[in-house]
């Protein structure tokens, strides 16, 4: 069986103004490959219904993703090429081929797992069910040895996917339910045991979620210091429903004196080793731990670019600092990518330390 996806786009923007991805991977751990992905213009309904008579002759379900605002039209250019009318608000169903719109970003992402996947499924007469596992910062070396062994185990019609962004990667194993249920657990078990020191939770979720959930579970507090990450660390712990609970306070000590006069951070320490250091991180933990309202701290600084800084430190170097009153760890990293891509690479590489201390 084929399937295609459509995406329509302002001719004006870049490929990138529409984010698709969710929507197109949501197809993918729903065990629906997409054959085709086509990007055409928004406001060229002709181009748009040539493609969909080529790809609704070729394929069993044809899908336009589009912003939320333009689903009205590709809802009535898919009536008009078809001759029917949408009976729902985003599917279709003909005897021969499933056509859908769908929103971008996560919205779409939902819709194709909790709707568009279920109905191929019926269609097809089959049905694939999704194991997780998420990890930080696991080599790609490591990656590769562990899915590979994990693929001789599962056998024929069990797809092992890899997703990766800003240093998390979900790896999703997803099988048909004729599948051997012997074969894929063993599949499973080679995966969390090669990559058990990269690995924060057998499910779906973010590690800022994880993190909450471990901190809550052993009735800890968390306080954060950041610097090049700008608040990232607790946006992302704040965003998850009953933070509230485990978070004590999120200082964003951007400034060296900032870091002196709220942190404690010492002035010869930032004098002599800069404000991008392994002990300027470490100070920077210490001082939320001397105020004595967390039992755990963790503080980032470094250079998210584009630039390198004043003391001639490299563009995605960084220290991430995660401590409790005992002991206070610092980890050095040297981060590749844009801006964005190292801050919110650090905000993850700190999450995922802070839930590794409490384990």
């Amino acid at each position: 069986m084929k399937y295609a996806a459509i995406v329509l786009v302002n001719r004006m923007n870049s490929l990138s103004a529409v984010e698709f991805t969710p929507v197109t991977d949501a197809f993918l751990s729903g065990g629906v490959p997409l054959d085709e992905v086509l990007f055409l213009p928004y406001d060229s309904p002709m181009q748009i219904s040539s493609a969909l008579v080529r790809c609704g002759n070729l394929c069993d379900g044809v899908f336009l993703i589009a912003e939320s605002i333009l689903l009205p039209t590709a809802r009535r250019i898919i009536e008009e090429t078809v001759g029917e009318k949408f009976s729902e608000e985003y599917l279709l169903e003909t005897e021969k081929c499933l056509f859908g719109v769908l929103p971008a970003k996560e919205d779409g992402k939902k819709l194709v797992l909790g709707e568009t996947v279920p109905r191929i499924d019926a269609r097809r007469k089959m049905r694939y069910a999704r194991l997780v596992l998420c990890t930080v910062l696991a080599p790609a070396e490591i990656l590769r040895r562990a899915v590979e062994s994990a693929r001789e185990a599962a056998g024929e019609g069990v797809e092992i996917h890899l997703f990766e962004r800003y240093g998390v990667c979900r790896i999703e194993l997803l099988y048909p339910d004729t599948a051997p249920k012997m074969a894929v657990d063993e599949a499973m078990r080679i995966l969390a045991t090669e990559l058990s020191e990269f690995v924060y939770s057998d499910r779906d979720e973010s590690v800022a979620a994880r993190l909450v959930d471990a901190l809550k579970l052993r009735k800890k507090r968390i306080s954060v210091a950041e610097s090049f990450t700008g608040g990232g660390i607790a946006r992302a712990i704040t965003r998850i429903p009953g933070a509230s609970a485990v978070y004590f306070e999120g200082i964003n000590a951007y400034n060296a004196l900032a870091k002196e006069e709220r942190l404690g951070v010492s002035s010869l320490t930032i004098r002599r080793q800069g404000t991008v250091s392994d002990d300027t991180a470490y100070e920077m933990a210490a001082g939320l731990l001397k105020a004595g309202n967390c039992d755990l701290a963790v503080a980032t600084t470094g250079v998210a670019g584009p630039d390198p800084d004043e003391m001639g430190n490299p563009v995605g170097l960084c220290y991430i600092a995660v401590g409790t009153k005992e002991q206070i760890d610092v980890f050095r990293f040297r981060l590749t990518g844009d801006r964005e891509t190292i801050s919110e690479t650090a905000i993850n590489i700190a999450l995922f330390r802070a839930f590794r201390k409490l384990r």
